[in-house]
Order: structure tokens, then C-alpha cells, then sequence
């Protein structure tokens, strides 16, 4: 690729701002709004890039040099993985690459609404889908190190900037765009139809989410939130994104993710939202709750985005990634008490997470 000196980041036809690189060592990004967005727009990451002139300068930690916001827009895990062997099959060895080549390989593709240009993606999503051969082919990539695959460009193509660690990819079907997941190493064969199981369990919670299916009764797909009926994009943040905060280890409280809703949405209703997520999650033992496992999205305003990830999944030591009331270990009492601490009254918290708790108890 290319030698680049800056990139430049678009959302909605309209140029958002440019990226480029600092000299020193390690080197960090540089980013600028532009004039006219500065006039028409609103921050993306209001905490790390506030909408104001002027250079912004991120730091080396946690993300490498890279503002959150555009750190979210980078594939990990599976989408790393796979990005990675397609490149050595070009000759390209993908660990040289730098922030701004990486995203200029998102290009439109990524999650959200941003855009990175100039774009080196590559966009293809025929609607027919052969799951039986993509999982096999996942399957032979998570287990042969050395295996380059017979279908490497089509994941590519499809995978956008998808995160965690379970394969993925995104497919378009009757002009609705969805996530469809894969078995990773250590999965259980029914793992698709466990996370659908749970899906719609935390729908019967009061708990907001997105559409979700099983194709062909075994891989679990959920709808794309950041995608409206009409193709258009949402622009989404991780709470790992705005915070700075680097989602492979615990370093969150839900408290830090209730002090981002109260500081962005202004609503208690929104609050309420991440507390039934929080009960529901304490209860089924979701404990890789970590820090880009909540986003919040801006439409016209920002608000917490539905939930997704949930599913029981253990951790060293079975602590949950995110902490309840900076407990690991967290009770009934730490959501309550948490709950109390940032609004919500105590008679209405006890009954909401013993309304979730004797729903599940049912099923």
C-alpha cells in the first residue's frame, strides 16, 4: 500500500474530519474536525473528540496510538484473524501496517456509520449464502495456523470489521443486513440455537434487542442495529470506545456505563435500560461482559443501543469483566445498591431484577 499522510473520515456524505499520523515514536493518531462539519455536526466521541477546532492528539494506550471511536471501526479477533491470513496470501504482511492503512482496508464497510477514504475494502454481498462451507472454512482457520483457505476473499468481503472472537460475517437477505455467527474452537454444536435460546429470553425480560433468527435451525443471526430499513447508517460508540478503555482486561464498573448514559442521553429511561441488561446478565452468568460489549448510538440524539453478546460464558476465576457496584462477584444486593446510586429508586430496582429473576426462573 501506499504510503498515506493522512486519512480522511466521512459519515453521511459529508466529510466528518481528517486523520493522520504523528511524527514521533511510537507514533499516535492526529485528528481535525472539519469546518463544515464542526458546523453541522456533532462530536463522535464526545469525550475523546469534542466538537471543537483544532488538532486532538490521542494517546499510546490502551489502543496503539488510535482514538476509541476509531479503534471500534477496526476488526478483532475473528475479523484480525481472517484479515490477517488474506493479506500474507497478497504478499502483505498485515503486522506492518499501520492505523491509517488499516482503516483505510474498512473503507465503507465497517460498523456504524463512519468511512474511512481513500477506500481499500472489499464490498461484495451476493444474497445466496452456503453456511455449510463457510463454517467449514472457519472450522479450517481456527484450526491449522498455517492454512491460507479456499474462500479467504469471500470472508474477507463479507466480514467488514466484525469483533470477538466466534466467526462471523455480515449477509444481506431481503434487503435486511445481518450478523450471522459461527462455532468457535471449544463451542458446543448447539451454540447458535443456545445464543437464539437467550435472545429471545432477554426480549421476554424487557430487555431491548435487535431481530434475531436461527438460519437453517443452527446459526444464530441477529439484525444489524446499526442499519436502518432504508440502508442508511447509525453511527455507534462502544463504552470501551468513549472511555478509553481497553476491553481485554477488567477495568470497568456498570457505573462508569451508567455515568456515559447520564452524561449523553440525559434519561433515566436509558438508565433503566442498562440496569435490566446488568440484572440480566448477573443472572444467566454472562461474565465477558467487557467494555465493547455496550454501545451507545447517535440518531438525532444519543441512547443505549439494543444489547447483543448474550450468552452464559465464563472467565478466569468466574469474576465478571465488568463489576457491579466494584464487586466482581456481584449479588442481588450489589444491583440494587448500584441501582439506588444512580437514580433509579429502590423499590422499582428490586422489582425489576426479581421480575427478570423468576422469568428465567420459569424457562
Amino acid at each position: 500500500m501506499a504510503e498515506l499522510a493522512y486519512i480522511e473520515v466521512w459519515m453521511h456524505d459529508m466529510q466528518v474530519g481528517r486523520l493522520g499520523l504523528t511524527p514521533d515514536k511510537p507514533q499516535t493518531c492526529a485528528f481535525e474536525y472539519t469546518a463544515e462539519w464542526l458546523q453541522n455536526g456533532f462530536s463522535i466521541s464526545p469525550f475523546e473528540l469534542p466538537l471543537t477546532p483544532g488538532l486532538k492528539i490521542a494517546p499510546y494506550h490502551p489502543f496503539e496510538g488510535a482514538f476509541g471511536v476509531f479503534a471500534d471501526a477496526l476488526p478483532d479477533g475473528w475479523g484480525q484473524l481472517v484479515l490477517h491470513r488474506y493479506l500474507m496470501q497478497k504478499g502483505i504482511n498485515g503486522n506492518n501496517l499501520n492505523i491509517l492503512e488499516r482503516l483505510c482496508l474498512v473503507g465503507q464497510n465497517g460498523r456504524g456509520a463512519l468511512e474511512f477514504r481513500p477506500d481499500k475494502s472489499l464490498c461484495n454481498m451476493p444474497e445466496f449464502l452456503d453456511f455449510e462451507r463457510v463454517a467449514a472454512e472457519a472450522d479450517s482457520i481456527l484450526a491449522d495456523d498455517a492454512y491460507m483457505g479456499e474462500h479467504l476473499e469471500e470472508l474477507v468481503q463479507r466480514g467488514g470489521s466484525p469483533g470477538g472472537a466466534r466467526p462471523k460475517i455480515f449477509l444481506k437477505q431481503d434487503g435486511v443486513e445481518w450478523l450471522v455467527k459461527f462455532r468457535a474452537k471449544g463451542d458446543k454444536k448447539t451454540i447458535g440455537r443456545e445464543e437464539y435460546r437467550y435472545s429471545q429470553l432477554a426480549r421476554q425480560c424487557g430487555i431491548e434487542m435487535p431481530e434475531t433468527r436461527l438460519f437453517e435451525d443452527r446459526w444464530f443471526a441477529t439484525q444489524r442495529f446499526d442499519r436502518k430499513p432504508d440502508g442508511s447508517k447509525i453511527h455507534v460508540v462502544t463504552a470501551g470506545g468513549l472511555l478509553q478503555a481497553d476491553y481485554t482486561i477488567p477495568c470497568m464498573d456498570y457505573r462508569h456505563i451508567f455515568a456515559i448514559a447520564n452524561q449523553l442521553t440525559h434519561s433515566i429511561g436509558e438508565i433503566r435500560k442498562i440496569y435490566r441488561l446488568m440484572c440480566f446478565n448477573v443472572l444467566i452468568g454472562n461474565r465477558d461482559d467487557h467494555a465493547r460489549n455496550f454501545a451507545f448510538i447517535y440518531d438525532n440524539g444519543w441512547r443505549f443501543s439494543p444489547a447483543y453478546d448474550l450468552l452464559p460464558c465464563g472467565t478466569a476465576g468466574d469474576y465478571h469483566t465488568t463489576s457491579v457496584n466494584d464487586n466482581p462477584l456481584p449479588k442481588r444486593e450489589d444491583c440494587i445498591r448500584l441501582a439506588e446510586q444512580v437514580g433509579i429508586d429502590t423499590k422499582q430496582a428490586t422489582r425489576i431484577f426479581d421480575e427478570i429473576f423468576y422469568k428465567l426462573k420459569e424457562t
